[in-house]
């Protein structure tokens, strides 16, 4: 069974797939580091120097791919992800696939994601917790509909990481 993870940047799809793939003794893909690898170079980058319409297509094949080869795996998807491409039609069509909503609250993404800025571009720019909390709730707002579009809907807020994993693996009994 394959396992795809979604949810905003700092809700812990990467964290939380690694320990779940140690778990099942799965392979764990972190689809943005896979396009890093696959591209050769940062997404950063990719934004930057080909734009975002060519990076989501690039998303869309790399998801398309996996999916089409993949039998067990745990794939976190970037935060976008879920809303480009009908990438989530392509998810809920595969078979012995089971999409997890890692959800976390803007208040709780925001102590996340407050001290990390740094090392996320599109949030680098932005100063204050005041102005981080309006960015997350702008994009929250346009991309929760997707989200809600997972087989299952887990809440990460004030939670710790074993409980979830724990409500992961309950579902996939």
């Amino acid at each position: 069974m394959n396992i795809i993870l979604l949810g905003y940047m700092g809700s812990g799809k990467s964290t939380l797939g690694r320990k779940l793939a140690t778990a099942l003794e799965y392979p764990f893909i972190d689809l943005d580091d896979y396009i890093e690898e696959k591209e050769q170079q940062p997404i950063s980058e990719i934004f930057k120097t080909k734009g975002e319409i060519y990076f989501r297509k690039k998303e869309h094949e790399y998801l398309k791919a996996l999916l089409k080869t993949s039998t067990k795996v745990v794939l976190a998807l970037g935060g976008g992800t879920p809303c480009y491409a009908n990438n989530m039609t392509l998810i809920q069509e595969q078979p012995n696939t089971t999409s997890f909503y890692l959800k976390a609250s803007i208040k709780e993404l925001v102590l996340r994601l407050m001290h990390e800025r740094a090392k996320r571009p599109i949030l680098s720019r932005i100063e204050t917790e005041e102005d981080l909390t309006e960015f997350i709730g702008k994009h929250l707002f346009e991309r929760t509909s997707f989200y809600n579009e997972a087989d299952v809907v887990i809440d990460v807020n004030q939670t710790t990481e074993i409980a979830i994993l724990d409500q992961v693996m309950s579902h996939l009994v």
